[in-house]
């Protein structure tokens, strides 16, 4: 099996909890918190785990906040890299309204960086690069790192025979779409940022393949997924595009979908699986993930009893 290394640049303590209902100007007396350690390319390693894989994750950590993310991680087997951060890590909170059933995601910037930081980033990850493994970047930036790090990141591990895997949103998506020098080897996103790029809708899963198209053939990325919701995931690669559907399940928390979506899928590539099969895997992880509270992302037990479920549907 290939080795698969995550970074997180801006990860969290994840904290969950519930309140009877949500009004302004009153204390809201909520249950107690489950704490869990986030941010995007931690919560990939931690999928991968529950998957029966292995992970390694980079991560920016300091303070309290940093020592008992690191702490967690420990707890949950997941193998780290520590860089220092230059702040204390933030926390996300997540209040789940009973009354309404409503979900309030509440997220905080994280630290900002300098140049220093940045550097000290690039050059961990090309030190521990396995050779002809994944690296996966997911999960936002931190306030002063540079809308570039792809770019930079991308070239830096070039030597090491490395698949990069760009799990990104926001200014930092449309960066790597304008600016696109060393492109990776997958760039994975959701329906709303591909409109967002596209500038009108993509009211259909056709849709999504032939601007994925154009983007691969712009040299924006080598391969390419959008997220769909309910509908699954369309991968398109220079041979052609898929639908990889999801499982028809009840929705409990849509928190880590994405995250458990590119766990699956890094996970079956790297077990040899075609792009194609990485895909559908992924979806299943995805589907598995959204049955689940909080932040509990997929159970490997789950993926298995949905991934026949999932179908790929070429386009």
């Amino acid at each position: 099996m290939s080795d698969i290394l995550t970074i997180t640049l801006n990860p969290a303590l994840d904290i969950n909890t519930e309140t009877d209902k949500v009004v302004p100007d009153v204390k809201l007396r909520c249950t107690e918190p489950q704490v869990d350690p986030g941010g995007g390319g931690i919560n990939v390693a931690r999928a991968i785990r529950h998957m029966g894989g292995n992970a390694t994750a980079i991560v920016a950590a300091g303070g309290h906040n940093g020592n008992r993310l690191l702490d967690l991680l420990a707890s949950e087997g997941i193998p780290t890299i520590t860089i220092p951060s230059p702040g204390e890590t933030r926390a996300s909170v997540v209040v789940n309204c009973k009354e309404t059933g409503l979900q309030y995601r509440y997220v905080l910037p994280g630290p900002p960086w300098e140049e220093n930081h940045v550097r000290l980033a690039i050059t961990t990850t090309v030190q521990n690069a396995p050779k002809d493994g994944l690296i996966i970047l997911s999960g936002s930036q931190p306030p002063g790192v540079p809308l570039d790090f792809e770019e930079s990141l991308s070239a830096a591990i070039s030597h090491a025979g490395a698949r990069l895997i760009v799990d990104t949103s926001g200014p930092a998506l449309r960066r790597i779409v304008e600016d696109h020098n060393s492109p990776p080897f997958l760039l994975r996103s959701d329906d709303e940022e591909a409109e967002g790029l596209a500038g009108h809708k993509l009211a259909t899963p056709a849709d999504t393949a032939a601007f994925s198209r154009g983007l691969i053939e712009k040299g924006v990325a080598q391969n390419i997924i959008f997220a769909r919701g309910s509908e699954g995931s369309v991968l398109t690669t220079p041979e052609g595009s898929w639908l990889a559907t999801a499982a028809k399940v009840e929705v409990v928390s849509k928190v880590g979908a994405g995250d458990s979506y590119v766990g699956g899928f890094a996970l079956s590539l790297s077990r040899g699986n075609s792009i194609q099969e990485a895909a559908r895997y992924g979806a299943a992880a995805a589907s598995a993930a959204v049955t689940t509270e909080a932040t509990q992302l997929c159970r490997g037990e789950d993926v298995e009893r949905l991934l026949p479920q999932c179908k790929l549907i070429e386009l």
